[in-house]
């Protein structure tokens, strides 16, 4: 999730070159505003669950992408399927899976806290999207990486 500046030559620019060589560090051109408004809805969700840890859980992660991002939920979940290939709701939940594997990892939190912290109603239904989407149990999960 970043960004380059790259000075080019007119005369000599090769756009599939430079889209290979970005490529090697996981970067990608983007070509159109649809494509741009797509890149800041992940920038957006990412900044929610990983770095605010979903802090304001009153307020919902649909209404946090419409303000930050001045545009309707409808349009983005629209845009985020037609461009990623999976729903702006799927994205979400798999980045809220990665962030409790790292709070779980850490081990500074109970689940419950965990629970609250990432938005779930109770620890129960953490676990059942937890196992859903990783195959494994939370308390497998700890006992695979010895935690």
């Amino acid at each position: 999730m970043g960004q380059a500046e790259v000075l080019i030559n007119q005369q000599t620019f090769d756009r599939n070159s430079l889209n290979r060589q970005l490529q090697a560090y996981d970067m990608f051109l983007i070509h159109s505003s649809e494509e741009q408004l797509v890149d800041d809805t992940k920038k957006a969700v990412v900044d929610l669950i990983h770095r605010m840890n979903n802090v304001n859980s009153i307020v919902q992660k649909s209404d946090y992408l419409v303000e930050r991002l001045g545009v309707s939920y409808q349009k983005l979940s629209r845009l985020f399927s037609k461009h990623e290939g999976m729903t702006l709701e799927k994205y979400i939940i798999q980045h809220k899976i990665e962030r409790i594997k790292q709070l779980i990892n850490e081990g500074e939190f109970s689940l419950s806290e965990i629970a609250y912290m990432m938005d779930y109603s109770s620890v129960q239904y953490l676990s059942n999207q937890f196992k859903k989407h990783t195959g494994l149990s939370v308390r497998d999960y700890r006992s695979k990486n010895n935690i």
